[in-house]
């Protein structure tokens, strides 16, 4: 009863936001049924000590508790983002960096060599933003405009910003720890001989699957990539303006705790506002033109907030729904349940793994999950707990990258005015690609 029960809200949600109806308004009334029919089966929403005492009013209480949560943490991450996007793109910034890299890269004959060229930028980031969402909302403040500005689509651009975050490169990811404690690995062999090679490959040919699949998509859809003169870029900024829109990069890889203190990224972003608004101040001299341009950033922070913030706390309750109502305690039941060879074994988590996390929009959900099994599995069977660990590790984050619910498709989509589902369109070809050379490059590296 809860698989058809967290089936059918998928499904539901699916067709509703495909027919055009407020993705938002479907997420959030579907997750509300969903913890509504949690409470009739007896289950519990939130936890005793934190319940208002009427298991229906804890409903509310959990949207409330995940508003307070997504608007003040990643919420205001996303908002502070986006504010700082509108104000490079209102001052110009945005355009000089385009004019600047237009000159050399007119030499690269195809924007999409431009588009995997920013993939393999933005999957390098990943080890300075642990956050897939994070990540996320960085690139599409930074490099999504550029990408579109020197002739890549909407689209396309939506895909790369999307995408980094899917296969786990940081050897000191908290994923990758508990994996290597699971396998029963010292964390340098672990992370360095078997998971770090695979996710190379894996990277590699995703932007190989890019590359072809944006293509076709764009040939498909009628777009024609064709770079952005010089001449047409019409800004009055100065040229050492084109560093400003990269200032958040550059303060996240300083402010890591091994240079300088280790700052949040919300606090990086207020610096870079400060010495912005210090350099236009210096630059014009006219500080009511300066407070002028920081309303523009005002605005974007608050269409942030009404485009992609609330978005995250509907797909946030959905998730919820989904979890309480037990759709994911019966998959790991699944699991348990089947009896089969390595391999298949071994194709099996890592296939439920990215279906959970699909579903719930989740990454590490699933994976922390399901990685409770591996000792008890590997034992039954015989045979090395790294072999079933590493995809269950990467297929958890390839999941959560197609699923229209996650926190980075959700950003990613609203940041870029297209619909979840077309930035799922866009990443599903090459998510699958990576998907089975994880699965091939384990049976390949890794002695089960």
């Amino acid at each position: 009863m809860d698989l058809i029960i967290g089936l059918i809200a998928i499904i539901a949600v699916s067709y509703y936001v495909v027919k055009g109806y407020s993705a938002t308004g479907v997420l959030m009334t579907v997750g509300i049924l969903l913890l509504l029919a949690s409470v009739i089966l007896g289950k519990e929403i939130i936890p005793a000590d934190k319940s208002t005492g009427v298991v229906y009013l804890d409903v509310v209480e959990y949207v409330k508790n995940l508003l307070m949560n997504r608007g003040g943490g990643l919420g205001m991450l996303i908002m502070v983002l986006c504010g700082f996007a509108a104000y490079m793109t209102h001052l110009g910034a945005n355009d000089m960096v385009v004019k600047i890299a237009s000159r050399p890269l007119k030499y690269i004959n195809s924007p999409y060599l431009l588009m995997v060229v920013a993939y393999f930028l933005a999957c390098l980031m990943s080890f300075a933003v642990p956050s897939a969402t994070g990540l996320g909302v960085l690139l599409m403040a930074t490099l999504f405009p550029i990408m579109v500005n020197v002739g890549i689509s909407r689209g396309a651009a939506a895909s790369i910003c999307a995408s980094p975050a899917a296969i786990i490169l940081s050897p000191t990811s908290g994923d990758v720890v508990l994996a290597a404690e699971v396998s029963k690995m010292p964390l340098t062999d672990f992370a360095f001989s078997l998971t770090l090679p695979i996710s190379v490959v894996s990277i590699l040919a995703i932007a190989v699957a890019h590359f072809f699949w944006q293509r076709y998509l764009d040939k498909k859809e009628g777009f024609v990539a064709e770079q952005l003169e010089v001449s047409e870029i019409q800004t009055k900024v100065p040229p050492f303006y084109a560093i400003l829109p990269f200032t958040p990069i550059i303060g996240v890889l300083i402010f890591d705790g091994n240079f300088a203190p280790e700052l949040n990224i919300v606090t990086v972003i207020i610096i870079c506002f400060i010495l912005v608004a210090i350099l236009d101040f210096i630059r014009t001299f006219n500080a009511k033109l300066v407070y002028e341009n920081l309303e523009m950033a005002y605005k974007g922070m608050a269409d942030a907030f009404s485009g992609v913030v609330i978005l995250l706390v509907a797909a946030g309750v959905f998730a919820q729904g989904l979890s309480t109502v037990g759709f994911i305690k019966t998959l790991i039941d699944s699991v348990q349940s089947m009896g089969s060879g390595g391999f298949l074994m071994m194709i099996a988590l890592a296939l439920i793994t990215a279906l959970a996390a699909i579903a719930t929009g989740s990454g590490n959900a699933p994976f922390y999950a399901f990685v409770e099994l591996i000792p008890r599995l590997a034992v039954q069977m015989g045979i090395n707990p790294a072999y079933l660990t590493i995809p269950m590790l990467q297929a958890s984050n390839i999941g959560r990258s197609l699923s229209p619910v996650s926190g980075v498709v959700v950003a990613v989509s609203g940041m870029a005015k297209l619909s979840p589902f077309v930035v799922i369109k866009r990443i599903s070809v090459p998510m699958i690609v990576g998907f089975l050379v994880v699965i091939l490059g384990t049976e390949l590296l890794v002695v089960a």
